[in-house]
């Protein structure tokens, strides 16, 4: 993903402020990255991708997701619909 794709789409947190906001807090649980503009606290479809960002970060390397923002919009709708994640979606994201 690009640094301005948002990763919390219910409250428009980028890529890129997530990976400021690691940076400069360096949270010890990933839980903590809803302290960035509340996100993953709306609709929870971005909560495993913010634990493979904070894992990332814990693990020294930049934090980002192996998606396409329109892929990754696109399987939101669905979670919506369905209350289920597209879990090849996830787990090639977090790849």
């Amino acid at each position: 993903m690009d640094p301005d794709d948002e990763i919390c789409l219910c409250f428009h947190v980028s890529l890129r402020k997530i990976r400021t906001f690691l940076a400069r807090e360096n949270p010890p649980v990933a839980s903590l990255i809803s302290e960035c503009l509340s996100a993953g606290t709306g609709c929870m479809w971005c909560v495993p991708f913010l634990k493979h960002l904070h894992k990332m970060h814990q693990q020294g390397q930049e934090p980002d997701l192996h998606v396409s923002p329109e892929e990754y919009a696109r399987t939101r709708l669905v979670y919506h619909k369905t209350h289920e994640r597209d879990e090849a979606v996830v787990k090639r994201a977090t790849e």
